[in-house]
């Protein structure tokens, strides 16, 4: 399928009710090889939508869902309403030489966002969004990521997982030689109070940040209100951090903030180097969690 010139979403919200399906602009459904490429430009017209604090009935760009054997390369997605490609239950499916832009201030509007996929590779791209760059949720495994330019925008990550007590389940995910600039957060890995089942086996290798607000977290927390009944967690475990380098914006470089109760295990962290912008020294923050670290600029106090 060769993609050019430009297609564009209705500008005006109210148009959006006459569609069959309001949540979804363009959707591939059950489909087994497609390529679709040719340096056309696909254009939400998002801004309308901003606004308004109905994130849920906010349409998806690009949606792939319970497909197989795709290639997507070489368009332009501008300015979603929410998330600009969204990989729904797919097996096998290629991104690359793609270009992702968003004003910074433009709310939930995720980049690339993945869900109960495997086999997923996504390389050699530039995504500058209001939200996470590419964010990978629960039923995920098997995700390579590489060659990647964030910012603006959230950085990449993994959840969030276990909202409203879901049994979360991803691994085996790597990310490398990838660049942060300006982006509130760089890898991180995200995880509700009360969820269950596990985050494992995550790799990020060659990352480089400038002037990242937080460059590296795990927020085994991530809810503004804590109820009684919340005491289980997502297991985060064997997660690695190798040659991460750069600055920040803040203090922090390093910031592991794990669940009390089941923490974070098997965490390694090698040839870290962050300082702030100014080149003074960041911090590193950690709480119940468990691993080894060598050659770490901030020294990250609780991993031996």
């Amino acid at each position: 399928m060769q993609l050019e010139g430009t297609v564009t979403a209705p500008e005006r919200v109210g148009v959006w009710k006459f569609l069959d399906n309001r949540r979804k602009w363009i959707q591939f459904s059950d489909i087994s090889g497609l390529v679709m490429k040719g340096g056309g430009q696909i254009d939400g017209q998002g801004a309308a939508w901003w606004n308004s604090n109905d994130v849920s009935n906010r349409p998806t760009a690009l949606h792939f869902h319970n497909c197989k054997d795709v290639r997507l390369s070489s368009i332009h997605h501008k300015n979603s309403p929410r998330n600009h490609i969204s990989i729904d239950t797919c097996n096998s499916l290629e991104i690359s030489h793609i270009h992702i832009t968003a004003p910074e201030e433009s709310p939930n509007t995720d980049g690339i966002d993945i869900s109960g996929s495997s086999n997923i590779f996504i390389h050699s791209s530039h995504i500058q969004t209001g939200d996470d760059c590419i964010a990978i949720n629960s039923g995920t495994s098997s995700v390579n990521i590489s060659d990647i330019f964030c910012g603006p925008g959230h950085g990449i990550s993994i959840g969030s997982l276990g909202r409203n007590g879901e049994d979360a389940r991803v691994e085996e995910i790597y990310v490398r030689n990838c660049t942060f600039v300006g982006t509130s957060n760089g890898v991180r890995v995200k995880t509700w109070r009360g969820g269950r089942g596990y985050a494992r086996k995550i790799r990020f290798e060659d990352i480089k940040v400038v002037g990242v607000k937080q460059p590296v977290i795990i927020d085994q927390e991530y809810s503004s209100v804590e109820m009684e009944s919340e005491r289980s967690a997502v297991k985060i475990s064997e997660v690695s951090y190798r040659n991460v380098k750069g600055t920040s914006s803040s203090d922090s470089a390093v910031e592991l903030s794990c669940d009390p109760n089941v923490g974070c295990s098997e965490i390694l962290m090698e040839d870290i180097s962050i300082t702030k912008e100014d080149g003074s020294v960041a911090t590193a923050s950690c709480t119940n969690a468990h691993g080894t670290s060598s050659h770490c600029n901030p020294i990250v106090p609780c991993l031996n």
